[in-house]
């Protein structure tokens, strides 16, 4: 296997964690119990599978990099952290003033 990036470290050290925690599902969303499989999915996420074309994998790496960012992950959802457009809502469904203008923070900070 080549040189893992940083970013590919930290994918399969989260994808991991997630495991480690029971925050882990598979592609039918049950929970993970297999760490053989946790490792797939992990090195799957990074981009790093040998079975698959270059080209899926960097797909692969670029929509694990969109879901991390988004918030999407397995470990953000149990930590309740919620993504911009989560908290937008909710500031929508209070009728906070000034909402549209206001950063992901200060949509947290309206909303508590």
């Amino acid at each position: 296997m080549a040189k893992q990036s940083k970013d590919q470290k930290q994918t399969v050290e989260r994808v991991m964690h997630e495991f480690k925690h029971h925050e882990l599902k598979n592609a039918a969303g049950d929970p993970v119990t297999d760490r053989q499989q946790a490792i797939a999915i992990g090195l799957s996420e990074a981009g790093e599978s040998y079975e698959k074309s270059p080209a899926e994998n960097r797909h692969n790496r670029a929509r694990t990099r969109r879901n991390v960012v988004a918030g999407q992950t397995g470990k953000d959802e149990a930590e309740g952290n919620r993504t911009k457009a989560e908290l937008y809502d909710a500031a929508k469904r209070q009728d906070v003033p000034g909402r549209s203008k206001m950063s992901k923070a200060e949509l947290q900070k309206a909303i508590s």
